[in-house]
This record gives structure tokens, C-alpha cells and sequence, in this order.
């Protein structure tokens, strides 16, 4: 995931939080938002300290931002994300957590097929 696709500022998670819907699932709470004119979809990631200490939350972020950068072919442009992870992110494989990603888009309807999976990226 390139970092001009990143939601940084808090204003602009407040702006998804505010005019967007959510979706869950066991692992993950999506806030999307419609940005017409946008060139790209972006992302923004929040891990909370209830999931383990800095060195945990930075790894489950870097896991989160790899599964994102494996699913970019499927999302579509002009909307933003807003991945909140909770508690038992930090015990799963990159694998599971693009599934899990993959499943919670599908309830929000951020997506609508399943990626065609052809390896590792490169």
C-alpha cells in the first residue's frame, strides 16, 4: 500500500467516522466512505494498546498494510477505509488476516468477487 493511500490525520478518520457506514467481523471493524473524484482508494489503520505493547501494534499494522496492498486489484477508487483491529489480530498469519479483510469488505460491500489469487507479490 503506497503511502500517498494512507489516511494520517485524525481529521480525516473523523470525516469516515462521521459520513461513512461500518461493517464487522470478529477481527476487524471497516468504516467506508464514497470520495468522488478520487484517484485512489485510501486506507487508514488503528490498532489500540489493548492488543499488546508498540513492538505488537506495529507488527499487526505492517501485517494489515500487507494484506491491503494484496487486495488493492479488488478495491475500488474513490473510497476511503478505516481498519480498526481488535483483540486476536495479534495472534494470526498474513494469510488469515487478508482473508478476514477480505470478508469484512464483502459485508460493507466495498468489494463484490474474490480476487483472483496468483502468488506472492513482488
Amino acid at each position: 500500500m503506497h503511502r500517498s493511500h494512507r489516511l494520517k490525520k485524525n481529521e480525516q478518520f473523523q470525516a469516515v467516522f462521521q459520513r461513512g457506514s461500518s461493517a464487522a467481523n470478529k477481527q476487524f471493524v471497516l468504516y467506508t466512505a464514497r470520495q468522488e473524484g478520487q484517484a485512489a482508494f485510501r486506507a487508514g489503520i488503528s490498532v489500540s494498546k489493548k492488543i499488546g505493547n508498540a513492538v505488537i501494534r506495529n507488527r499487526v499494522k505492517r501485517l494489515i498494510r500487507e494484506a491491503v496492498a494484496r487486495l488493492e486489484p479488488v478495491i475500488p477508487t474513490g473510497v476511503d477505509l478505516v481498519i480498526i483491529a481488535r483483540p486476536g489480530v495479534e495472534l494470526m498469519s498474513l494469510e488469515a488476516i487478508e482473508q478476514s479483510l477480505l470478508h469484512v469488505m464483502k459485508r460493507a460491500k466495498v468489494i463484490k468477487q474474490a480476487p483472483v489469487h496468483n502468488g506472492r507479490r513482488g
